[in-house]
């Protein structure tokens, strides 16, 4: 799974994505500072079921902190845009094609307005995030049509003498961009065009469809960044009148809050809704008013807003689960002695097999049944697993 965040220049990408990831990647006040789309990983926060199985899990691939844990997910930041990027304007080539990638998007806003159409700063609440918003989409939705109607009468023409299916036609074009035909099917629906011979579709109907498509094959949420600001208010409200899924968010606050943390300076875990500084830790009178001002945002908002967008981005925009593989359903353990060593994220739906191919080929290929650690009883490769599942697999062929 792969959340890209996408945005205009200068809104705070990569201030987000050190927030985020830990990782020391270039930001400043200026646009095009991210130019390589930078890669790293996040972690999206569940409740892990060690306290509930009252035993000390240790965790491998992902990390439990207080009960709470953090699975792994991949993050890319790629380049701003730019009206016009579709056309090439900017870094628009550059930031469409990292951005394919992705199976879901975070778009950073400045919802304080202190930026404008091309990431120049100007004063705080002059800029326009609803027009941002709308504009990073339409750019995305030409790109989208840019690809799929390039020499359409003649692609159409000849599937329909071969006898291919449109989902299959438009699978095979948008190839490597992470779209799967029955993602294109839902948008052949919604659209109204799955009746209407492709050959009679004209310029507004392919960009109607990729307007669907985006939708379903690429959701996005709305990270309202600078909300520290006191211009950011008013525009978030604007933002969530519009319908939009919005998260109020502050990225250098939340790089402080980890910063301090590691630190030894203040007692907090990512996604909390609050704080405490740790007792006898001197501040000073600079590192007080931060604080101060980061806890009125917490206070007012509920978090940084950082972890909540990619919380929200895995498990309500995309509809994962988190579900926990082990090979002893008494011990939890794997053959090391490692407790509750792994989170699978998996789409909601999935059955013991598809965990079962998470792990190895092999599992799958010899799957003979499943065991729930928390009934003991055993459930067939065709059973939906549910959040939070701590799952034994029982197989014919061990792993490689």
């Amino acid at each position: 799974m792969i959340i890209g965040l996408i945005g205009k220049a200068n809104v705070g990408k990569s201030t987000f994505f050190n927030a985020a990831t830990e990782l020391a990647v270039p930001s400043a006040n200026y646009p095009f500072t991210t130019i390589e789309a930078n890669v790293g990983v996040s972690y999206a926060r569940t409740k892990c079921p060690c306290r509930e199985f009252g035993v000390q899990c240790n965790p491998v691939h992902s990390m439990c902190i207080d009960g709470n844990r953090f699975a792994p997910v991949k993050l890319i930041d790629v380049a701003g845009l730019v009206p016009g990027a579709h056309a090439g304007k900017g870094l628009g080539n550059k930031f469409l094609d990292d951005a394919r990638q992705a199976d879901a998007l975070i778009h950073v806003v400045d919802a304080s307005g202190s930026t404008d159409s091309n990431g120049k700063p100007v004063p705080p609440g002059t800029g326009d995030p609803m027009f941002d918003i709308k504009f990073v989409e339409e750019e995305f939705d030409l790109w989208l049509a840019s690809l799929i109607g390039r020499d359409w009468g003649k692609t159409s023409r000849e599937a329909e003498s071969q006898g291919q299916k449109i989902e299959q036609m438009l699978a095979k074009r948008l190839s490597g961009l992470a779209i799967r035909e029955h993602q294109i099917a839902t948008a052949l629906h919604a659209s109204g065009l799955g009746m209407k011979k492709p050959v009679l579709w004209n310029e507004q109907d392919i960009l109607h469809f990729c307007q669907i498509l985006r939708s379903k094959s690429k959701p996005f949420i709305i990270a309202a960044n600078k909300a520290d600001l006191p211009e950011a208010e008013a525009n978030i409200q604007k933002m969530k009148k519009e319908g939009l899924t919005v998260v109020p968010c502050a990225s250098e606050a939340e790089a402080m809050l980890k910063k301090a943390s590691r630190k030894g300076v203040i007692h907090y875990l990512p996604g909390d809704n609050s704080f405490d500084v740790k007792p006898g830790v001197p501040l000073n009178p600079q590192q007080q008013k931060a604080i101060d001002i980061v806890r009125s945002l917490m206070e007012k908002y509920g978090s940084t807003g950082v972890q909540e967008a990619i919380n929200i981005t895995c498990f309500k925009l995309l509809h994962m689960i988190a579900v926990y593989p082990v090979e002893d359903e008494f011990k939890l353990m794997d053959k090391k002695g490692n407790v509750l060593p792994d989170v699978r994220l998996l789409p909601e739906g999935s059955t013991a097999k598809d965990l079962a191919e998470t792990i190895h080929a092999d599992l799958a290929k010899g799957f003979l049944h499943a065991v729930d650690a928390r009934t003991k009883q055993r459930i067939g490769a065709d059973h939906k697993l549910n959040h939070g599942d701590v799952i034994k697999i029982v197989s014919a062929m061990s792993r490689g």
